[in-house]
């Protein structure tokens, strides 16, 4: 459980840095300039978000046998760490709700839709279809995502120029590969067992 939760929070902190959402954060942060609401926010849409996708994970480690699902998630590991490597960007889009809703709201919607199919809710399904730990996945990727967002919605662009993006991504897509080959290779004696 608790190599689960350190994983989650470290691949997800380091993988969310220069990722759509957290672009979402700076565009929300330049907006609104009312973070806490903003960071509220964020927490609630990440908390939903990513207890979804821990569940979709579960749920594949009972739908797929042990070789298929060590296949599966090797596969989806390496293709992560591929990922990792293409720069995000944002859409206009992605920022907008409806008016009404308010700084909180607003963030609340805008950052749960640009989290769907986004790098960190595929990596929640695949560290918790990984571990079979869904609490401690999804308390560490929400963790690793307040991480690299609440700097962003308190500092705003400014971060981005202390933190070399191109080599925080390289480092996540290296955590990737190994843990894609590590379960090519068979390491995954513990999620065996639960299968």
């Amino acid at each position: 459980m608790l190599e689960a939760f350190l994983v989650s929070t470290g691949i997800v902190a380091l993988a969310e840095i220069g990722d759509k959402t957290q672009l979402l954060s700076f565009v929300l942060a330049a907006r609104f300039r009312r973070p806490w609401p903003i960071v509220w926010g964020i927490l609630v849409a990440t908390l939903v978000n990513h207890a979804l996708a821990g569940a979709a994970g579960t749920w594949v480690v009972h739908l797929l046998g042990p070789d298929a699902l060590r296949w599966v998630l090797g596969l989806s590991f390496i293709a992560m760490a591929a990922w990792m490597l293409k720069p995000d960007e944002i859409d206009d889009d992605d920022a907008k709700a409806p008016a009404n809703l308010g700084v909180f709201g607003t963030t609340l919607v805008a950052f749960f839709l640009a989290e769907m199919g986004d790098k960190t809710q595929i990596a929640t399904v695949a560290l918790a279809a990984k571990y079979g730990a869904w609490a401690a996945v999804v308390i560490g990727t929400t963790l690793g995502m307040m991480l690299a967002n609440v700097p962003a919605v308190l500092l705003g662009d400014r971060i981005t120029k202390w933190v070399p993006v191109r080599v925080v991504h390289a480092v996540a897509a290296g955590i990737f590969a190994v843990l894609g080959v590590v379960v090519l290779l068979g390491g995954t004696d513990g999620l065996l067992r639960a299968a």
